[in-house]
């Protein structure tokens, strides 16, 4: 498939080895990902932070097992951001889920393919639409891989962000009873995640623009306030690579259509 290039390229986002290495805690705040060891990981991180996803995940799957982490980070940034098409999300969304079950039995320590497959069961799910993907079992699934990768690395910031929304999307989708005898899913919980996950990655935008939806989603105008605020802090996040741009780029958009719409 042809890749939709990276709108916004900027000389700041593109790393040398030696740059990156000093800007790493900043930049993996949120994944925890260790500095890689292998030269074409390095450059296939380089890579991702400057926008070139499909560069960084063709770099990453050559390396084989030890390369996924970064290629499935890159591949569902993409696929998140810059696809356009909801067929090729699905497609690449299922692919990555179906990699990482194979990771896992490969790798059964290593949060990152617990990670990618909770996170791309979630797109797709949000693709289908959740109530068929809760139907078809996903929920049970997600939630399985969010919880062995926060067992796992129970500092991955993201991985309570991404338990954050579970939380939320359930109860929205399912309700509150059904969504907390059949799914566990609880609102109070799913708050605290973003807590959590904001605690260990304060800088974090997208931390802040999936807790104000999830504020949006449950209480509505009661918490436009505090929705707004998560906003305009994602809007004004410091801008380190390509994702955090993407993510300033979303924050914006939202700030725009509430404002619209107020």
């Amino acid at each position: 498939m042809a890749w939709t290039p990276f709108p916004y390229p900027e000389a700041s986002f593109r790393y040398t080895q030696e740059s990156l290495r000093a800007a790493w805690p900043e930049l993996h705040g949120g994944d925890r990902e260790p500095f890689p060891t292998h030269p074409a990981l390095v450059q296939a991180w380089i890579a991702f932070h400057a926008g070139e996803f499909e560069r960084a995940a063709r770099l990453g799957l050559d390396v084989g097992v030890n390369g996924y982490a970064v290629a499935h980070k890159a591949i569902c940034m993409y696929a998140n951001y810059l696809e356009t098409s909801d067929k090729k999300k699905l497609a690449t969304f299922e692919c990555v889920a179906e990699r990482c079950e194979r990771q896992q039995l490969e790798q059964p320590d290593n949060p990152a393919g617990y990670y990618w497959h909770a996170y791309a069961l979630g797109q797709y799910a949000r693709g289908i639409s959740v109530v068929k993907a809760l139907a078809q079992g996903l929920g049970a699934k997600i939630r399985h891989s969010l919880d062995k990768t926060i067992a796992l690395a129970p500092q991955r910031a993201d991985a309570h962000v991404a338990l954050g929304v579970y939380h939320a999307e359930i109860i929205d989708k399912a309700g509150a009873v059904l969504g907390g005898l059949t799914y566990g899913a609880r609102k109070e919980e799913g708050y605290r995640q973003f807590e959590q996950a904001l605690a260990l990655n304060p800088d974090s935008s997208i931390a802040r623009i999936q807790y104000a939806r999830a504020l949006l989603m449950l209480e509505g105008k009661k918490k436009m306030a505090q929705a707004v605020d998560l906003y305009r802090q994602a809007a004004c996040c410091d801008v380190r690579d390509a994702t955090e741009r993407l993510d300033q780029q979303v924050a914006q958009k939202e700030l725009e259509e509430e404002k619209q719409s107020g």
